[in-house]
């Protein structure tokens, strides 16, 4: 669906920083001990698709949910307000976060997903004195 005449497209590149951000992919398992995806750092925000069936786009920041478990999330394509589910909660650990249970478009059981990952505290290196 795409190169089509008469259709116009949009399309949004992003790639990793160090320290910063993080994209790619990762296999659900399905488990409430669920996949854990390492960034490096701290997520401050991160969504997420499944990209091998049809589901939303979901976020997760720590501004809404400031402790773990967090299990507040938006669509991004869609007009639905926030949503919280039982299953559809992740941690944000120091160098990545997890998934604490199965959720569509998070962490089922082989699905595979894409994510983009934002830091909590973006520097690469730090000169605490």
């Amino acid at each position: 669906d795409v190169s089509q005449n008469g259709e116009d497209y949009v399309m949004y590149c992003f790639h990793s920083v160090e320290g910063y951000s993080k994209f790619g992919s990762y296999t659900g398992n399905g488990s409430s001990d669920g996949s854990f995806i390492y960034t490096g750092f701290t997520p401050r925000w991160i969504m997420t698709k499944r990209k091998d069936a049809s589901d939303n786009w979901a976020i997760y920041d720590s501004e809404r949910d400031t402790i773990n478990v967090r299990d507040s999330y938006l669509y991004a394509d869609s007009s639905q307000a926030e949503a919280t589910y039982s299953t559809a909660i992740v941690d944000f650990l120091s160098n990545g976060f997890k998934w604490r249970g199965a959720v569509n478009f998070g962490n089922n059981s082989s699905g595979t997903y894409i994510y983009m990952a934002f830091a909590s505290l973006p520097f690469k290196y730090s000169n605490a004195m």
